[in-house]
């Protein structure tokens, strides 16, 4: 009888492992971790590093490819002066700055790891067909935030320095009070969820006026409140969202985002 027990709790314990081992296989398959492809920018861009140069084409020619010709704008990845022009590009002292202040700043990401597991394993129940994107970190020159494409993410980190970094503040950078709100480590995680779900549900081209489109945009950020599971953009056009959700229980994230219906929120 003793035997018949001890056989019986063996086999309940080998399910609870072999569920508890699902359950992280599972979560795995939507772990999110930067990748730093900041660290071997900016060690070239620093010291000339001829081998860091050679990783950022060989081992990331698609992030390095997006950062010359879709942010910087400095030409043709393939040009044969391009890396010259890459170079002096950022010999600018203020550019210098922001490499030196984002590599500082964001030596640990841990956090913003976490974050994006956590809002894409949340997305990932809702939206089963979502694809997982690959996420980087990159530094710009002060003009966007991410960048989505190509199944990736690119974060520029010089635009998430703080609300009160000394370079947003002068006058002729021209950053508003509300950009500058926003442009803080806090909002990395809630940008990137934004940008890759207005890349897979965008903005139609024509036929809609301002008010369906702040609607269509209300929709994208209270779906990213949901997957932050906080109310990190709160305006009149996700409120309405939010009323319509909380009035149609059965109405799915998905059903949510690809309706063409803007007049049931206005």
């Amino acid at each position: 009888m003793v035997r018949k027990i001890y056989v019986i709790l063996l086999v309940a314990m080998l399910v609870c492992v072999g569920c508890e081992w699902q359950l992280k296989a599972d979560d795995s398959e939507t772990d999110v971790v930067v990748e730093r492809y900041d660290r071997i920018q900016s060690l070239y861009l620093t010291t000339s590093d001829f081998s860091a140069l050679q990783q950022m084409n060989t081992v990331y020619p698609m992030q390095t490819r997006t950062l010359i010709e879709d942010v910087l704008h400095i030409g043709r990845v393939n040009d044969p002066q391009i890396n010259t022009k890459f170079l002096r590009f950022y010999q600018d002292s203020i550019l210098q700055t922001l490499i030196n202040e984002a590599e500082h700043q964001y030596a640990n990401m841990d956090d913003i790891n976490e974050g994006l597991s956590t809002a894409f394993r949340y997305l990932k129940e809702k939206l089963p067909e979502m694809e997982i994107p690959e996420v980087y970190a990159q530094i710009g020159s002060l003009d966007q935030s991410v960048i989505v494409g190509n199944g990736m993410i690119g974060i520029c980190l010089d635009k998430y320095l703080g609300t009160d970094y000394e370079l947003y503040l002068k006058p002729e950078y021209g950053y508003s009070e509300y950009q500058r709100k926003m442009m803080k480590r806090q909002y990395i995680v809630p940008d990137c969820i934004g940008f890759y779900l207005l890349s897979l549900y965008p903005m139609p081209d024509s036929g809609m006026g301002q008010a369906e489109r702040d609607i269509h945009m209300g929709r994208i950020q209270w779906v990213v409140n949901e997957a932050m599971g906080q109310k990190i953009f709160h305006n009149p056009h996700v409120k309405r969202v939010e009323k319509y959700m909380n009035q149609h229980k059965s109405v799915t994230i998905e059903q949510l985002l690809i309706s063409k219906d803007y007049s049931i929120f206005l």
